[in-house]
């Protein structure tokens, strides 16, 4: 089985689940792992892979991160877990913490169901504001899945990534833009495309 079949078959098995799954720990177990798994990685190995590793700053112990994927004895990405039920975006604080803590390039914030990775594209160790990348397993798409298997144990490449990440960034960017821009298009964008097919004056009734 290839791993977009593996990916596909792990959303089919979301879809079918979720409703039963009630705690975060059930998310971590029935959804988190087994992705983690189809990235190459044995979630039973801490060689690979450190469940509640500490994440400690000077003035904030106990600081443990979910998940950490290690790559020659450093972690090279940070998996920061909640229920699947839970807004995501009410706890990227909670991962900027520990990816200023740790020396991982690559920061994932999940609910199981959707996965937003972050990096350092703006200021050197500190997270970015918005993901580069976004998987929705409800929702996927062959692009994505091209994407995510950069991080599969076999094909990941820190450089490799982050030629791709300020591309990704910025065109998802644009897309939610334009995407607003067609449901409630401003003065400017409307004026913009009927100077383009309209030959006379620009005025509002036109």
């Amino acid at each position: 089985m290839d791993f977009k079949d593996i990916i596909k078959q792990l959303a089919d098995k979301v879809c079918q689940m979720k409703d039963g799954i009630l705690t975060e720990e059930a998310t971590k177990n029935a959804f988190i792992m087994p992705f983690i798994n189809a990235l190459g990685y044995d979630v039973f190995n801490p060689l690979e892979v450190i469940p509640e590793m500490d994440c400690d700053l000077v003035k904030k112990k106990g600081e443990k991160i979910d998940y950490a994927i290690i790559k020659d004895g450093q972690p090279i990405m940070l998996i920061e877990c909640k229920h699947w039920k839970q807004d995501l975006s009410l706890h990227d604080t909670q991962l900027k913490r520990y990816f200023v803590a740790s020396k991982a390039k690559f920061g994932v914030l999940t609910n199981g169901i959707k996965y937003l990775f972050y990096t350092d594209l703006i200021s050197q160790n500190i997270m970015d504001e918005k993901p580069f990348f976004e998987l929705d397993l409800t929702d996927l798409r062959d692009f994505q899945i091209e994407e995510l298997k950069k991080f599969h144990k076999s094909y990941f490449d820190v450089d490799d990534i982050l030629s791709s990440a300020s591309e990704l960034k910025y065109s998802s960017e644009l897309k939610t833009l334009l995407a607003k821009e067609f449901a409630e298009p401003a003065p400017e964008f409307v004026k913009y495309f009927t100077k383009q097919v309209y030959d006379g004056v620009v005025t509002a009734k036109v």
